[in-house]
């Protein structure tokens, strides 16, 4: 079992949006008879390495159902775009303390221990900013898919850019390896900080990616390995396959 990380306090926030704009209220949605967020919570909760678990709502309603489940949840506002800026609402708040944030979707219910453990491996150098996951991509779909996300790295692991397209770009008949981009992060405290100071930038508005903006405001992504897939349940028809898998 991964255990805990001498010297470093890491926490787990878990954003739970209830107005999803594809799939309202999915959080609140029953996967195999529970919550969608509380399978994010129980697994959350089973890690020896996080020090703390926390969901972060937006509603009464998700806030009781935490509660009720025996988790703990903090209230964040329902303006929020996305499960990063309610991370960086926490922070600026001190609602919560801790030297690595690791930010897992409450929509995302088969993150397993392994991909926790390569997630954060690393977290205990000086050098790095944010951490990332990637995963070999095996299929021609996958790689012209807009809908998957693609990542390259230079030769110490840390992202050079993300995109909807394949990229590296094939020129030439000689065979590319294409990753695909698993969106689990973990954030420092450097990283937070500069975060809630920048501003999004035109390829982040572009490609759709929040990513590209900590890239274009000097982050540094360092990006590991998985061999495990998720499944991020988007609209309705996923949590049809989550039913499947499980």
């Amino acid at each position: 079992m991964f255990q805990k990380i001498s010297n470093k306090k890491i926490v787990c926030v878990i954003p739970a949006r209830l107005a999803s704009t594809r799939f309202p209220r999915k959080v609140l949605e029953p996967l195999d008879g529970k919550p969608l967020v509380l399978w994010a919570l129980d697994a959350a909760r089973s890690m020896r390495c996080f020090d703390d678990v926390v969901c972060a709502v937006d509603s009464e309603e998700v806030a009781a159902c935490v509660e009720k489940h025996g988790g703990r949840f903090i209230m964040t506002s329902k303006e929020c775009a996305s499960g990063t800026e309610r991370i960086l609402e926490l922070h600026a708040k001190r609602a919560l303390e801790g030297d690595v944030w690791v930010n897992w979707q409450a929509d995302e219910p088969f993150i397993n221990e392994q991909m926790i453990a390569a997630l954060l491996q690393s977290c205990t150098e000086q050098n790095e900013d944010i951490w990332t996951l990637k995963k070999k991509i095996n299929s021609i779909e996958d790689v012209l898919s807009p809908h998957v996300v693609k990542v390259i790295c230079d030769h110490a692991g840390r992202a050079l850019y993300f995109s909807r397209s394949s990229i590296p770009y094939q020129r030439e008949e000689v065979p590319n390896v294409y990753y695909k981009h698993i969106g689990l992060y973990a954030y420092s405290q450097r990283a937070l900080s500069l975060l809630q100071m920048v501003p999004e930038c035109a390829l982040e508005r572009a490609e759709k990616l929040e990513q590209l903006r900590f890239l274009y405001h000097g982050l540094h992504i360092r990006v590991h390995d998985t061999e495990h897939e998720t499944l991020g349940i988007d609209i309705p028809e996923h949590l049809a396959l989550a039913v499947q898998r499980i």
